[in-house]
């Protein structure tokens, strides 16, 4: 390995990195751990299952939502740091309250307040990220912090397999997981970028309503919550419900909530390598986020149509559809790219909670449609929504990949170097 390019690994692994990637995987386990333990945890209160799920889910995305505004405004005021730890030492505190939870009002409580400390996490460790990194690396480094990032999902779908009638000890352990990373977080240096910025009090820094002031600027975030949906959309009905559409399509064998999530996550896993790779190599994030809902479409159509098929053929489709959904760490590292420095956590925060909150509109329009359609056809016409409209708005985005980002967003639209 010649000397450049043990530099170049120096800087690809250096702490915020390693840590991101940490962070993330320790978010992404205590956010589907909950889809996980849903059944088991809701029988062993008592309470009906899929109904009861679906409100927990939406309050859970509810606070990710308000979380991603008030962590990302923290971030571009006070610094990427501060909201790194603070949203750690929320989400663990509220996790370890979820295991000790009696009643539904306790556990819809405690997941919205771990939601809106998760909500802090991806968008705080993509904005330092993209900006310690030279322009030519940073493709990499978010890749790392994300393919590291969702194999927690594969991580909470083993622990929930082998602590799954002790689903207490799931969430303490995760709980604990925060704690140990926030001892991790001490090492980590804050953006010299945000540094060089932070003395332009006139240029609005984390001014949210900013996003809405400015025709282009808003155009640019609203494309970036749109290509992300179709992502939330699978994996929080179609993944998180497949045992319920197993037994609609005749699925022979048995299919577990935690199964689908374990082998959707390890696609989305191998996936976000793969995009992230490629993106670099292909010098292009839109390209590869268009091919990766062309490959998720076609898995969607798979698995709509596995009628009478085993459960492992079942589980192979769903692992495809997330090497297909793997664009997610591209449209992370975009989300930090299409913003100036100012405006940088609050939408690289925001844009992935947005994401994750459409989770509610379409279980609304989800249920909705099961009124007059059964629950697969409901599903399918959700997607014939949703899918096309990502299409759509990744054309309203510009090519970033190699962009410069020392750069604010004044309130007219303007940038400033």
């Amino acid at each position: 390995m010649t000397s450049t390019e043990t530099s170049k690994l120096r800087l690809l692994l250096q702490p915020a990195v390693l840590v991101g990637a940490l962070g993330y995987f320790v978010d992404i386990y205590d956010l589907l751990h909950f889809n996980i333990v849903r059944i088991p945890s809701l029988q062993s209160l008592g309470l009906e299952t899929t109904n009861n799920g679906l409100l927990l889910q939406n309050w859970q995305m509810a606070g990710m939502l308000v979380g991603g505004i008030l962590w990302g405004i923290l971030g571009d005021r006070k610094g990427r740091t501060v909201l790194l730890f603070g949203s750690i030492a929320l989400y663990s505190a509220a996790t370890l309250a979820n295991a000790f939870v009696q009643s539904f009002v306790a556990y819809a409580f405690w997941r919205v307040l771990a939601g809106v400390g998760l909500a802090g996490e991806l968008g705080g460790s993509m904005a330092l990220v993209a900006e310690l990194l030279p322009r030519e690396l940073r493709g990499y480094g978010t890749m790392i912090v994300t393919t590291v990032g969702v194999f927690g999902a594969v991580a909470a779908g083993l622990t929930g397999k082998v602590l799954h009638d002790n689903w207490r000890a799931a969430y303490t352990i995760g709980a604990v997981l925060g704690f140990a990373l926030l001892t991790l977080r001490v090492g980590v240096s804050e953006s010299a970028m945000f540094k060089r910025k932070a003395s332009h009090d006139e240029i609005g820094r984390g001014n949210f309503l900013s996003l809405f002031t400015n025709f282009s600027r808003f155009r640019r975030y609203l494309c970036c919550i749109l290509i992300g949906v179709p992502l939330w959309y699978a994996v929080g009905i179609i993944v998180t419900y497949c045992p319920e559409f197993a037994a609609e399509l005749h699925i022979q064998g048995t299919v577990t909530a935690g199964d689908g999530v374990m082998w959707a996550y390890l696609g989305i896993t191998v996936g976000d390598f793969l995009n992230g790779t490629l993106s670099q190599l292909l010098q292009s994030r839109k390209k590869v986020v268009g091919l990766g809902l062309m490959v998720s479409t076609g898995f969607l159509w798979a698995y709509f149509s596995a009628d009478g098929r085993s459960s492992t053929t079942l589980y192979a489709i769903i692992f495809g559809l997330g090497v297909g959904l793997g664009y997610w760490a591209v449209f992370a590292t975009m989300a930090a790219e299409q913003f100036g420095t100012n405006l940088r956590a609050t939408t690289a925060t925001t844009i992935p909670n947005f994401v994750r909150a459409s989770l509610i509109p379409c279980t609304w329009i989800y249920k909705a449609l099961k009124g007059s359609h059964s629950p697969l056809q409901a599903a399918e016409i959700t997607a014939a929504i949703v899918i096309p409209v990502a299409f759509v708005a990744l054309l309203g985005l510009r090519e970033t990949h190699g962009v410069d980002l020392d750069y604010v967003e004044l309130p007219e639209g303007s940038h400033f170097r």
